[in-house]
């Protein structure tokens, strides 16, 4: 389990994560037509220069890959699950829906956040994929209360996301942030209340549902970027995700304005 944080680190994660959501702000107003994944990135390290926080996803390895990840966010367009790559010849379209996830580090302390939006004008079926996946995280969060469990949080979210017709991404998963990127615990995005590891009071958590309009189906670009995670039957995806620190009062949002 995610070391339980203290006030002062709390704190940091809430100055960090005021800034992290600025940045994705900024990042997805700048999302338009004719601008290219490789763009966004640019824009991003600019940011984070300018906010003077370090972008922890460049140069950072998980286990199951190859090579360091190249890049300071992760760009995920249309049926993009998650982990896209930014390049230069990716360069968005009217009506796509891009997924910006980004994390950064603060006072030694890392938060973590990802937003979709709309490149112009999008169709109808995109508009309500992106508000079942942000109404989900709404959810999540809300069930994220100290003496529940971790099972009530993707019992929240699975149960929400099914009855809008959509399906719940279940290979991908949040997870403990703060001292590091990926922290223990795993926050499945489905579940049975009542399971999993007790939610205490300084737990910090990475909630993120990764919702599909088709399949929960994915697959991984192993033998491409190393990285990308795709839809299988092409249909698209959206991803919203918030750190969120557990007080005495309750879930406390750190990646918003």
């Amino acid at each position: 389990m995610s070391r339980i944080k203290t006030n002062e680190e709390i704190l940091h994660l809430r100055e960090g994560g005021r800034i992290l959501a600025q940045i994705l702000k900024t990042l997805g107003e700048y999302s338009k037509p004719g601008v290219s994944t490789e763009d966004i990135n640019d824009y991003a390290l600019q940011l984070a220069e300018d906010f003077g926080v370090e972008p922890v996803l460049l140069g950072y390895h998980p286990e199951f890959a190859n090579h360091p990840y190249p890049a300071a966010l992760c760009t995920s367009v249309n049926n993009t699950v998650q982990h896209g790559v930014p390049r230069a010849d990716e360069v968005l379209k009217e009506g796509d829906i891009i997924n910006l996830d980004m994390s950064i580090g603060y006072k030694g302390m890392i938060t973590d956040s990802g937003i979709t939006v709309p490149v112009g004008k999008t169709d109808s079926v995109s508009e309500k994929l992106m508000q079942t996946t942000r109404e989900a995280l709404a959810l999540g969060i809300k069930a994220a209360q100290p003496g529940n469990h971790i099972g009530d949080i993707g019992h929240a979210i699975q149960t929400f996301v099914e009855s809008r017709g959509f399906s719940i991404v279940e290979v991908l998963c949040g997870h403990g942030v703060g001292h590091a990127v990926h922290e223990e615990p795993q926050i499945p995005n489905y579940g049975r209340p009542g399971t999993g590891p007790l939610i205490k009071v300084g737990n910090v958590f990475a909630i993120e549902p990764i919702v599909n309009v088709g399949s929960k189906e994915v697959y991984f670009d192993d033998d491409g970027d190393g990285y990308s995670v795709y839809t299988v039957d092409g249909s698209r995806s959206a991803h919203f995700e918030h750190t969120v620190a557990i007080t005495e009062n309750g879930p406390e949002i750190m990646t918003r304005l």
